[in-house]
């Protein structure tokens, strides 16, 4: 049920609680935030499932109607939602939080969906089906390790493209997980598991959590992100 009283300091509030969860803690905070997650986002000015939707839209040669599309950390739809705008029909959804897949459900979407947390338990989706693998915002340490790109990857069909956002959160931890999966994504081309199609910062990916009031540069109160895409070896 939406809030419309709710402001943005509610949000970066009710965010900041959150602070020093691990992912089993992080996906019950998800469980409570299942009904207002979007329209929370939307004041927070969260553009990254619009931004790699188009990110993806524009190298994608295969038929959207055909398509099979594997999304991970699906949460409430979003992704999904905004892909059937470009002809996309045919959708499996994976998320850590069963309030987020109850939320995914209503769409009608999604062929299946399924309940996983990434890194504990392994990714719930057989070895090369999908023409698309696509997480969005999933690429964080409380979310998932690193080591669940060769996941994604192994989903995709050969040559099945798999794109990936991050956001970084600007903090010590931030930055020593978006220079492990750059490593590890380098890694894997150099391995022949898949060819490297584009990488693009995302300016003004989302409002940053803590309150900038007081600081007169606005670039300072977004947090930026990164999009990476690849599209799997057909060897």
């Amino acid at each position: 049920m939406s809030d419309c009283s709710r402001t943005v300091d509610d949000v970066r509030t009710f965010l900041q609680s959150s602070k020093g969860f691990d992912p089993q803690q992080m996906m019950r905070f998800y469980d409570s935030w299942a009904e207002t997650y979007e329209q929370d986002h939307n004041l927070m000015s969260y553009r990254a499932p619009h931004l790699a939707v188009d990110f993806l839209s524009k190298n994608f040669s295969g038929s959207p109607a055909e398509a099979q599309v594997l999304d991970v950390t699906c949460g409430s739809g979003w992704v999904a939602k905004l892909m059937v705008k470009l002809g996309f029909r045919h959708f499996v959804g994976v998320d850590g939080s069963k309030g987020m897949l109850e939320q995914a459900a209503k769409t009608g979407l999604y062929q299946d969906l399924k309940l996983a947390l990434l890194g504990p338990e392994p990714l719930p989706a057989p070895t090369g089906v999908f023409d698309v693998v696509i997480i969005v915002g999933g690429l964080r340490a409380e979310f998932a390790p690193v080591s669940v790109v060769r996941e994604l990857c192994q989903a995709a069909k050969l040559g099945g493209y798999i794109c990936m956002s991050r956001v970084d959160p600007k903090s010590e931890s931030g930055n020593n997980y978006k220079v492990s999966l750059e490593k590890e994504l380098q890694l894997m081309e150099e391995e022949g598991l898949w060819t490297h199609v584009d990488t693009k910062e995302m300016d003004k990916y989302m409002m940053t959590v803590h309150n900038n009031h007081n600081n007169n540069n606005k670039n300072e109160q977004y947090f930026d992100g990164t999009m990476y895409l690849y599209r799997k070896s057909l060897n």
